[in-house]
């Protein structure tokens, strides 16, 4: 859901500790269960973030703040988008621990008016897909991932 102009936040409970979700933010081989068919992540301030969704669309910034196992803050654009540009907006993963799970609370700021459906959209997807993943379960193929969205 859209919390004011511009920001899309959720929040999700995963069956995993705080070290494990965090590593799906930060490991290529992990964040490829949840999101994305090639990554470059290289998770230290100034370090690179850039995800290859789908073979045509790659997300790509980076890393801005990285607090293991609690906090990962990295920016987000489109490769080759004017309107939304690499880096231009700024997405932050906040971890809680709740008991054998982590409560993970999603932001993602920044976003044009022209993208916040398509990307409330689609984070919908990728973290019911992290939820899934993060918690030991393989969450199948991302039919998202070859549409045009």
């Amino acid at each position: 859901m859209n919390d004011d102009e511009g920001t899309f936040s959720h929040e999700i409970r995963i069956d995993a500790p705080a070290d494990v979700v965090f590593s799906y933010f930060t490991d290529p081989e992990k964040m490829a269960r949840w999101m994305g068919i090639d990554h470059k992540l290289d998770p230290v301030p100034g370090g690179v973030f850039m995800v290859d969704i789908n073979g045509k669309f790659a997300a790509a910034g980076e890393y801005v703040e990285v607090e293991p196992p609690r906090r990962v803050v990295f920016t987000w654009g489109w490769q080759g988008d004017p309107d939304m540009p690499p880096g231009s907006t700024t997405v932050e993963a906040n971890l809680t621990p709740d008991g054998d799970a982590t409560i993970l609370h999603f932001v993602h700021r920044g976003l044009p008016p022209s993208r916040q459906a398509t990307h409330a959209d689609g984070w919908l997807h990728y973290l019911g897909r992290l939820e899934i993943a993060g918690g030991g379960n393989d969450p199948g193929p991302d039919l998202k991932a070859g549409s045009d969205e």
